[in-house]
């Protein structure tokens, strides 16, 4: 008989795990998908553990929700999906195969179900007699043996079969910087170096902008990841009016005649070369 907490049990984490896995189909981001994935295994685990499979549970959680599942997790936060990937469908008809498959799948395991006998029922406690993990051991190595090993060939041959697929053959030998440069000015692009950020703006952060001799911002001295998201800091006028400051500062110490430096107005205009006055003029 099945207690009311046990079915008050089951029915939450069911409706959590179905949802999950519905979760991880429906969802158009790659990091939703995860999540819900991770919570379908931990709604799994928790059955496992009130069933009295504690070994499977620890290790649904260990293993599988705590190691693999966060792994894809991480790989995905860090890598991400960009709106530049392209994902458009390779293969025609892979969702229509996907299904065809997935609904034979479905037609197979419910056969199978329908036309299981089981005469007797072993319980919790005399399946757990000797402990759960002995008892699951006992199983594994006696009568499911043969289950075991082939599963275990056919975990071995997937990951033999992803490491030949990922694999690539070099073609051809791998550029010089020599040759790369060579090719550079064949191609025409960007021969010169590319000016670093913060050389004319006397800054050294990747936000700022280097100014041109002619009192413009190079744009090429910044990413383009930081252009794209508006993060550039324009910072010329400022340290162009330090630098009057300064140099009032040092005539005024000096005693000599300021350079009469007209207002800041932009990079341009205050870049331009400022005629020194004469001594004539200046009495």
């Amino acid at each position: 008989m099945t207690s009311t907490g046990e079915a008050v049990q089951f029915w939450v984490l069911a409706v959590i795990a179905v949802g999950g896995a519905l979760g991880m189909l429906l969802m158009k981001k790659a990091v939703h998908s995860a999540l819900c994935l991770a919570a379908t295994m931990l709604s799994l685990a928790v059955c496992y553990l009130a069933q009295g499979a504690v070994f499977l549970g620890v290790v649904q959680i260990v293993v599988y929700t705590g190691a693999i599942m966060m792994l894809f997790l991480f790989v995905v936060m860090l890598v991400g999906v960009s709106s530049e990937d392209s994902l458009k469908e390779q293969l025609t008809g892979q969702r229509v195969a996907a299904v065809l498959c997935g609904v034979g799948f479905g037609v197979l395991l419910i056969a199978g179900l329908a036309n299981a006998k089981l005469s007797h029922f072993t319980g919790l406690s005399e399946a757990n007699a000797e402990g759960n993990v002995q008892g699951l051991a006992k199983l594994i190595f006696t009568k499911y043996v043969w289950a075991f090993e082939v599963t275990g060939a056919l975990l071995i041959t997937a990951a033999i079969g992803a490491m030949v697929l990922t694999h690539r053959e070099k073609i051809r030998e791998r550029m010089t910087q020599r040759q790369l440069a060579a090719q550079r000015v064949k191609d025409n692009i960007q021969v010169p170096p590319l000016p670093a950020p913060g050389v004319y703006a006397r800054h050294n952060a990747v936000d700022i902008p280097a100014l041109l001799p002619d009192g413009t911002v190079a744009e090429d001295s910044v990413m383009g990841t930081l252009r794209e998201r508006g993060q550039i800091r324009d910072v010329s006028q400022e340290m162009l009016q330090r630098m009057a400051e300064l140099e009032e500062t040092t005539a005024d110490w000096l005693g000599r005649l300021s350079s009469a430096r007209p207002q800041v107005a932009g990079p341009r205009q205050a870049l331009e070369t400022v005629p020194t006055p004469t001594k004539e003029e200046a009495e």
